[in-house]
């Protein structure tokens, strides 16, 4: 394998980690948020870790495509997340704001390290891959930046 595959892979199975602490901050914000907004952010929430279920599994899949080993341990996602967990009971607005802050930062590390990564491997199918996921989280974006606009 190499050098630069494995460079793939260490960062697929970093956004590994960002999709499964996502996957539970979503289900605690599902859980816990309050307010006039209740309703409608509850069955977002549901949405969007039943999204991120489904990408886990394809990041985690595509790991061993490519020849890696996805992790498949708590402790390893936390240790190798850059995202942080929820912390507190959130309001409403700091609930949405995180959420815009951690849809940009996997925009961002998409953007900076994994394409060209996947460029550079002339990996056309993990181009692919990381290329609909921008898609969905750039819509994501606008859609919490608009509901920010708001409060």
């Amino acid at each position: 394998m190499s050098n630069g595959n494995q460079k793939l892979i260490n960062f697929l199975n970093q956004e590994l980690s960002n999709f499964n602490v996502m996957y539970v901050k979503l289900h605690r914000y599902h859980w816990f948020v309050q307010g006039h907004h209740f309703f409608g952010l509850h069955a977002l929430f549901e949405d969007l870790y039943k999204e991120f279920a489904t990408d886990l599994d394809a990041i985690a899949e595509r790991v061993l495509a490519i020849g890696g080993k996805p992790l498949a341990t708590m402790s390893k996602y936390l240790e190798e997340c850059t995202l942080k967990e929820a912390q507190a009971d959130d309001k409403e607005s700091e609930i949405m704001s995180q959420l815009h802050e951690d849809y940009n930062q996997l925009i961002k590390e998409i953007k900076e390290t994994g394409l060209p990564l996947a460029k550079e491997l002339e990996d056309e199918t993990t181009v692919d891959f990381l290329i609909q996921l921008l898609a969905k989280f750039e819509k994501h974006v606008w859609m919490l930046r608009s509901f920010l606009a708001y409060e």
